[in-house]
């Protein structure tokens, strides 16, 4: 089941889900037709933001530059020899629930920014959430035990920035879903929620540039699509810097869950 802030069930990933789909058949039917490989930077026919190539696990590329289709492989992780002895006692805590991960509507990070939480949506049927793709890559394991995501906008309203933390029973799952993801962010993604209509904010055009980032805990992946409300391209920096410090929040109050310590979001 899933459930939103107003408490009722339904899906709150849909809408964008079936851009994604809607576009994804597009291509395969053109391509189909020329003979070629048409590629996109997004899943739902959006454009990443250009990166330097050098940032751990960015994965972004030029805006509107062609990208290679992805390769089929897969990523696994295991254990290495020398993991933290504290690992077990880690992984026997519960997942983080929703009002823990995401405790507050209005959020002020060190700089100063400030960011009103104006959705809120969770599920143990993570598929709902994820790409088919990434989907995938979770069923190959032992599974999800649950996705919570929260859609953040900033003081001025302008953008819309989904943090989402997808929670697994194995640290090695986390592992594979955050390398997979590293390095293919489009296609193995989790979908950006769209804002409920009291939110008083614009769904965000389809093809509109985006930035996706992502960071792992022992048995979380956290991830974070910006993208700005009127399907701007300008403005990379600022976009950017606006989803990495709710993401880097968020991330911190996960580990600080799992360790035991509490959360400070």
């Amino acid at each position: 089941m899933t459930f939103g802030d107003q408490g009722t069930p339904y899906d709150p990933w849909a809408a964008e889900r079936e851009r994604i789909r809607r576009a994804r058949r597009a291509r395969a039917a053109v391509t189909a037709a020329v003979g070629v490989v048409l590629v996109a930077a997004a899943g739902a026919g959006m454009v990443l933001y250009s990166g330097d190539g050098e940032n751990e696990g960015t994965g972004a590329t030029t805006s509107g530059s062609p990208r290679a289709a992805a390769p089929d492989v897969r990523v696994s992780a295991s254990l290495p020899s020398d993991a933290p002895s504290a690992l077990p006692s880690l992984l026997a805590r519960p997942v983080i629930r929703p009002e823990q991960a995401f405790p507050s509507k209005s959020v002020r990070l060190e700089d100063g920014s400030r960011y009103e939480r104006v959705d809120l949506a969770t599920t143990t049927e993570c598929a709902r959430g994820m790409s088919q793709q990434l989907a995938a890559v979770v069923q190959q394991g032992k599974g999800c035990v649950r996705l919570t995501a929260a859609l953040f906008t900033d003081a001025d309203r302008r953008s819309q920035i989904t943090v989402t933390v997808v929670s697994f029973r194995r640290a090695e799952d986390s592992g594979t879903v955050f390398g997979m993801a590293s390095m293919d962010p489009v296609t193995y993604q989790v979908v950006s929620l769209d804002p409920p209509p009291q939110a008083g904010l614009p769904t965000v055009p389809p093809g509109s540039a985006g930035v996706f980032r992502r960071l792992a805990t022992v048995r979380s992946v956290v991830f974070a699509n910006g993208q700005w409300g009127d399907g701007s391209e300008s403005g990379e920096a600022a976009l950017t810097k606006e989803t990495e410090g709710l993401l880097k929040r968020v991330n911190d109050t996960v580990v600080a869950y799992e360790e035991g310590k509490g959360g400070n979001l």
